[in-house]
């Protein structure tokens, strides 16, 4: 096997490691990956597209929702979160869920202010993990290239 090829495998194992030891990806990425096969290589890709795009817009809704001062729809906020939550499970992505049961128990006790923190911190987690996947969909491109498989990763 080419050494450069040895060499972006590696670097693609320990990199998709750390994202799951860092706490940013669990067993469900895990799951998702598993279902992408040759008659779908961009399978990951296009849920994770879907998965972004739906965070736009859940947080964009949050964020219009929070911004009316004395009026705020807690329910509505807790029922983008509940939504953002389901989708953030179903691809595995830990921290965004994490963030939104803390999020979701702030709307249920109607504390705007922890609620525009969780806000932030929901909107912070989901760009860093949009870029860390990119990354990794990067490396997985440059292994194809130099003529090599991207490799399984076992995470256990």
């Amino acid at each position: 096997m080419d050494a450069h090829v040895a060499q972006l495998q590696m670097q693609y194992r320990n990199y998709i490691l750390s994202l799951y030891q860092q706490g940013f990806l669990d067993d469900q990425f895990t799951e998702l990956k598993s279902l992408q096969d040759d008659g779908s290589p961009d399978f990951v890709a296009e849920v994770l597209s879907l998965f972004f795009d739906d965070c736009v817009k859940l947080v964009g809704n949050m964020a219009r929702a929070l911004d009316q001062t004395g009026t705020v729809d807690f329910c509505q906020v807790g029922a983008n979160v509940h939504q953002l939550k389901g989708s953030s499970s179903s691809v595995g992505a830990k921290r965004v869920k994490g963030l939104c049961i803390n999020f979701k128990e702030l709307c249920e006790a109607k504390n705007y202010e922890g609620c525009v923190r969780c806000l932030q911190q929901v909107d912070i987690e989901y760009k860093t993990l949009k870029a860390k996947l990119q990354d990794m969909f990067n490396l997985e491109k440059q292994i194809v290239q130099a003529g090599g498989i991207v490799p399984q990763v076992d995470i256990n």
